[in-house]
């Protein structure tokens, strides 16, 4: 992996404070503190730092190891470059553009900067936990401010997916929800995707989740997603450095023949310029049928 940017993290300016070093400033302080309620629980600790590197053109997101959590290619800032990324936009192969598409996990944006870029119909969100996530992806990979169709939280995704108002009105939900370890979504219990699945609208919804593949997080969450989902959960071939991408359904069952499915493939490809063919290929090769048939689910 390629050296980290030598700058300023992202956490610093999210949480760094100018000094001042007056007495009046320290006698404050030092009332405040006297006067201050105990506090019984323990502080929360702070986020990893979020870090950068650079290699053949591209702009790596870290947050402080060498685990890549995202990715922008500089000539190309609203393209996605990683291929599981790409995946992650599978569900386009089932619906056509939703009226709202969330991002849980903002990492680099790739993802909310393709919506909001190519996708004009739908409301794109993000929703990010840290707020030097939100500043690096402004500051370092291109992230648009918010307008009339982009929104940017900071929130928890537990909090969000559990809010009621959130419930029935997202077409397209894709999870990223990866620490500074990079082993398995953070959040993957059963009562966090079935607060997923009541967020998809009852029409036809799909949820995308990145998960490791070559770790035993990978067994856990498709199994919790399975049980949130009745079973109606696939998972795409392995890509680079082990990440799968999950696709869970929600709404009427689907039985799709795959030559509409390859034709849905090539208009994504011409139209987007997203390898959705090889997604086609992955799917039939996870359901276990051939391509001359139907994908049922």
């Amino acid at each position: 992996m390629t050296n980290l940017i030598k700058r300023a993290s992202a956490e610093a300016r999210a949480f760094g404070r100018k000094k001042d070093n007056s007495k009046s400033k320290r006698k404050r302080d030092e009332d405040d503190l006297a006067n201050a309620p105990r506090i019984d629980a323990p502080r929360k600790p702070r986020f990893a730092p979020v870090t950068f590197s650079e290699e053949g053109g591209v702009r790596y997101l870290h947050f402080g190891t060498e685990w890549v959590q995202g990715a922008m290619r500089l000539k190309k800032p609203d393209h996605i470059e990683l291929e599981y990324a790409q995946q992650m936009m599978a569900w386009l192969l089932f619906i056509e553009t939703p009226a709202r598409i969330v991002q849980l996990g903002l990492g680099a944006a790739a993802l909310t900067k393709f919506c909001y870029r190519f996708l004009k119909r739908a409301q794109v969100e993000a929703v990010e936990l840290n707020p030097a996530v939100v500043i690096a992806a402004r500051a370092m990979f291109e992230l648009p401010y918010d307008d009339a169709r982009l929104t940017v939280t900071e929130r928890d995704a537990w909090e969000f997916v559990n809010d009621r108002a959130n419930h029935g009105t997202i077409g397209a939900l894709q999870i990223d929800l990866y620490d500074a370890t990079a082993r398995g979504p953070v959040l993957d219990s059963v009562s966090f995707y079935r607060a997923c699945r009541a967020c998809l609208t009852p029409q036809a919804g799909v949820v995308t989740i990145n998960l490791f593949g070559d770790h035993p997080s990978f067994v856990r969450n498709m199994r919790h997603l399975n049980e949130a989902f009745d079973h109606r959960v696939i998972a795409l071939p392995e890509v680079h450095d082990g990440n799968r991408v999950a696709i869970a359904f929600a709404g009427p069952a689907l039985d799709i023949a795959f030559a509409a499915l390859e034709t849905r493939a090539k208009l994504v490809e011409a139209q987007l310029g997203l390898p959705a063919r090889k997604w086609v290929k992955g799917v039939a090769e996870s359901a276990g049928v051939a391509t001359s048939g139907s994908f049922t689910i």
